[in-house]
């Protein structure tokens, strides 16, 4: 593992660490089950957002070397959002069965938070290097398009979860919209062409004038006069 990789990998394990330090220590308020929940559920979303823009920012600043996180990033997003679902089995529902199923059907945020924990299985499972040879390249890039379907899916399950202050969800909303929106083909040339032109117009900011002039030829065997002295 590369060092920004490892930094990378401590950065993304902070909120866990934070949130068991706090379980363990008592420091979760009154209601902690609430709190790890939330918590959880939020930095799998943030996370998942955050892979989705690692490819139209590399087509905006042409920095390729952020695509080798992008693997980690998706694998961190399913850790979390694996993490708030499990703190809703064990904790909140006390690994009721009947009572997940029901919850499950009958209540439409939990319906698309399952939805978006199903899709992001497969892309977890696939994130190898040995999968993406058996699958074959194309193949493995159609599957993991799902990405988008699983952020949509979270974002639906905040949208929905919250009932009174929406401002937040939003956020996240306007966020992924902004991303789909660069997916477009068009718009994603754009950002391309955008940025060959941006490279173009600093290359020609930094070229030195060519010069029209040119100083005039002493006869052969002629000195430089010497200035004068003052």
């Amino acid at each position: 593992m590369t060092r920004s990789k490892a930094l990378l990998f401590i950065t993304a394990s902070i909120p866990a660490l934070t949130l068991f330090t706090g379980l363990l220590l008592g420091r979760l308020g009154a209601n902690p089950v609430e709190v790890l929940t939330h918590q959880t559920g939020e930095w799998g979303l943030r996370i998942l957002l955050l892979t989705l823009a690692i490819t139209p920012f590399r087509k905006l600043t042409g920095l390729h070397q952020v695509v080798r996180f992008r693997r980690m990033l998706g694998l961190f997003s399913f850790f979390y959002i694996s993490l708030h679902f499990l703190t809703y089995v064990l904790l909140d529902a006390g690994l009721d069965l009947a009572y997940i199923a029901e919850d499950v059907l009958d209540r439409l945020y939990i319906t698309a938070g399952f939805a978006g924990l199903c899709l992001m299985i497969p892309l977890a499972a696939t994130s190898t290097n040995g999968m993406i040879k058996r699958l074959g390249g194309k193949n493995w890039q159609r599957l993991h398009r799902l990405t988008y379907l699983a952020a949509i899916a979270g974002v639906l399950h905040f949208l929905w979860l919250v009932k009174a202050d929406l401002r937040e969800p939003l956020v996240y909303t306007a966020i992924l919209a902004l991303l789909l929106v660069l997916r477009v083909p068009v718009v994603s040339a754009r950002l391309g062409s955008w940025r060959g032109a941006r490279r173009a117009a600093r290359s020609r900011v930094r070229q030195p004038p060519a010069s029209n002039s040119q100083a005039p030829a002493r006869p052969e065997g002629t000195r430089a006069r010497e200035p004068a002295a003052s």
